[in-house]
């Protein structure tokens, strides 16, 4: 069989949409040493395909770092064939707060450097050498104490729509800029009480081993992230200190987890936390649109993007090796935040 997905994304899409059966979003990571990561991807599409798995895996020699999809049917063959493997074995999972079954609509394996991109050397220091994970009821505990720092160490787009109340939310794109700047964020406050949170857990293993090296002294993170936070809570009855949505990198971009909204539309400043790709698959840049926006500009995060995905096919593909051919085009070479601080004029 082939070992990667040739199929039309739409018609992937279309055929997600018609599915009659119910699929279940689940993540999971962890920091092991894989021997042949090259070997083991191809060993986990082919298991995976047979079970009509979609979603997005990366493997490194440091590990996995996996978002699937999976049928409901086989649920139960996934969670076993993946314990099965010596580097999975009762790996921890964590199932999707809200799920309507149309997260991923393939399946991709990557192997890459890293299982997330950090910018460290991993031979500086100790990466096993974790702070404290916390439950959800000790999280919350260690939330009341004055002597406490919360900080997200998600990107600015993710805190952006939800976040911990009282947390510090770094002004980054990604992880690797964060780190440096929860680093200097804390000078003058080794001695408080750290904690960390991010969607899933992944990013606070690194972030934590790193800040220990660094000298921070109490360092804390929320075991199994906002998702599992979501599920303890609710089983234990706990508070929920989290605020608005939890970002997730696939087709929902979301999970509700309160009902306050405290973000807007980067269009009109009307209060919104949906985000949206850009229309324009030339830009297809993430922002956040309201309904009425997402009218009015057709998706689109401007006019001259609403313009361009408006032209025939073969007129957006032109553009687009124009595009890429060129050195100077400032709009298609940032992949940065929609600077709309002055809102799109009517």
């Amino acid at each position: 069989m082939q070992l990667y997905n040739l199929e039309d994304k739409n018609v992937m899409k279309e055929k997600l949409m018609e599915e009659s059966f119910q699929r279940v979003t689940v993540s999971f990571y962890r920091y092991v040493i894989i021997e042949n990561p090259n070997d083991l991807r191809d060993e986990l599409y082919r298991e995976w395909s047979d079970l009509n798995a979609f979603g997005r895996t990366y493997l490194a020699k440091e590990g996995v770092n996996a978002q699937m999809s999976i049928p409901e049917e086989n649920w139960e063959e996934f969670i076993t064939k993946v314990h099965a493997r010596k580097y999975f074995e009762n790996i921890p999972f964590k199932i999707a707060v809200e799920d309507d079954g149309k997260s991923f609509y393939k399946l991709k394996i990557k192997v890459r450097n890293k299982i997330v991109a950090d910018g460290l050397n991993d031979g500086d220091f100790d990466v096993t050498n974790v702070g404290k994970h916390l439950t959800a009821a000790q999280f919350n505990e260690a939330l009341a104490d004055p002597n406490s720092m919360v900080i997200d160490m998600r990107n600015y787009y993710e805190s952006e729509v939800g976040h911990f109340a009282g947390a510090i939310c770094p002004d980054s794109d990604t992880f690797r800029e964060e780190l440096p700047q929860v680093e200097e964020m804390l000078k003058g406050n080794e001695d408080k009480k750290i904690l960390l949170y991010c969607t899933g857990g992944i990013r606070c293993e690194k972030a934590s081993a790193y800040l220990k090296h660094k000298g921070i002294k109490d360092v804390n993170q929320l075991h199994g992230g906002i998702i599992d936070y979501v599920r303890q809570i609710k089983a234990e009855n706990l508070d929920n200190k989290f605020i608005g949505k939890n970002f997730v990198f696939d087709e929902r971009l979301g999970e509700r987890i309160s009902s306050e909204i405290i973000s807007e539309c980067h269009q009109c400043g009307k209060p919104c936390d949906d985000h949206t790709n850009c229309s324009n698959d030339n830009c297809h840049l993430l922002f956040i649109q309201c309904t009425e926006c997402a009218d009015k500009f057709a998706g689109a995060c401007k006019v001259d993007c609403q313009e361009v995905a408006s032209l025939p096919a073969e007129d957006r593909r032109e553009i687009r090796k124009l595009k890429e051919n060129s050195e100077n085009d400032s709009v298609y070479k940032s992949r940065l935040r929609p600077k709309l601080n002055s809102k799109v004029d009517d």
